[in-house]
């Protein structure tokens, strides 16, 4: 029975990959689970597994070529077995043939090789190698933007439409997609984070001493995003079709910045998750993207995105929705303001807050009071810890 080998379904984020390398050629016997090809992409590098003992028939997709969710990468016997080698007899009938003539001198002599490959062509991948080919770019002369510099297939690319390194594009089609294809809505508040500022005065050298990792700000907006997840669900709703789908869980992504862009690993049902639990996820994210070694599993599923701009020093901006989920929240920078509060002027560290919304689904009632249910709860960090 003939099974096809199919590229895993790839992330929201992820247009595309390229076929790296295979590990098996046609006529090879395969186990199942066996890692026959290495996908690469813009984020990370994943490997397809045989889906069942067999011969590997047939490869439809060689190394380099682009290939998106879904297509066909080779054809597997499932059961069969691979041809054996030649037998003894056949070996000594071959032994018995008179010896080719010794090739004269001009014979032997080598043909003409092409040039060898620069060193910087030489750490290409697969994908990158084959741009610089069909365009005849010298990797030199790009910046690389890769892990310790390397060159990458996005830096060859995007030095062809500018002439010099700049950032992927792929996410901005992407993002560019959820704009074209949703009705997308920004809700705006303000948040005072005094008292969330003096728990993590007050508790914080505790807390690292507890858990071995530092108490930031980013756990209080995820826990404070599961609760009011949970009382206003439509907001973790996602449209499939003319459907929308409830989620009975708070699925997490947090947007992490790397060289090659923007990456959202999901913190899987981040509603069971306590401070700690949620810092160090965020942190060994953070490290394995800076590094190269998120999984395509990190990236895939998300019911709800909190991305944090303030890392950059944002004030203010419009976060942009990562289909199939229907909102985002925003984080920005923490800027001392001078407030009224019981009736006097005081300075307190204030953040705008901003979620962006799917208007299809998600009306502007709905979102606001989230909005609203958010800023209560980090006003009052108490009632999160009280799941009020």
């Amino acid at each position: 029975m003939a099974l096809e080998v199919k590229v895993p379904v790839l992330p929201e984020s992820v247009a595309d990959a390229t076929i790296a390398s295979w590990h098996k050629k046609p006529g090879d016997t395969v186990r199942r689970d066996e890692n026959l090809v290495d996908l690469e992409t813009d984020k990370v590098v994943l490997e397809v597994p045989a889906p069942a003992d067999g011969v590997l028939k047939e490869i439809r997709k060689e190394t380099g070529a682009t290939v998106t969710s879904q297509e066909i990468l080779a054809v597997i016997e499932e059961g069969a077995v691979a041809s054996a080698p030649a037998t003894a007899s056949a070996a000594k009938t071959e032994a018995a043939q008179p010896a080719a003539p010794a090739p004269t001198a001009a014979a032997s002599a080598p043909s003409p090789q092409p040039s060898a490959l620069s060193p910087a062509s030489q750490q290409l991948s697969p994908a990158g190698q084959r741009v610089a080919t069909e365009n005849k770019i010298d990797p030199t002369q790009v910046g690389g933007t890769g892990r310790g510099g390397q060159v990458t297939k996005e830096d060859l690319v995007n030095f062809m439409r500018t002439g010099a390194a700049a950032a992927p594009a792929k996410i901005a089609e992407r993002l560019m997609q959820s704009k074209n294809s949703i009705a997308m809505l920004t809700s705006f508040n303000e948040i005072n984070l005094a008292k969330v500022a003096l728990m993590r005065k007050e508790l914080g050298e505790q807390f690292e001493k507890a858990n071995g990792i530092k108490l930031g700000y980013m756990s209080f907006f995820v826990k404070a995003a599961c609760e009011a997840l949970k009382r206003h669900p439509i907001v973790n709703a996602s449209v499939d079709g003319n459907d929308v789908i409830y989620h009975g869980y708070q699925d997490i992504s947090v947007a992490v910045s790397t060289d090659k862009g923007l990456v959202t690993p999901v913190l899987r049902d981040a509603q069971s998750m306590g401070f700690a639990d949620i810092e160090k996820a965020i942190a060994a994210y953070a490290k394995a993207a800076r590094e190269g070694g998120l999984k395509l599993e990190d990236l895939q599923g998300g019911t709800f995105t909190i991305t944090n701009g303030g890392t950059f020093g944002s004030l203010f901006s419009t976060p942009i929705v990562n289909p199939p989920q229907s909102a985002i929240l925003g984080m920005h920078t923490i800027k001392e303001r001078a407030i009224v509060e019981n009736g006097a002027v005081v300075a307190a560290p204030m953040m705008y807050v901003a979620i962006s919304y799917d208007h299809r689904i998600i009306d502007g009632k709905d979102a606001v009071l989230f909005l609203v249910d958010i800023k209560n709860q980090l006003e009052n960090p108490q009632r999160m810890l009280l799941g009020m």
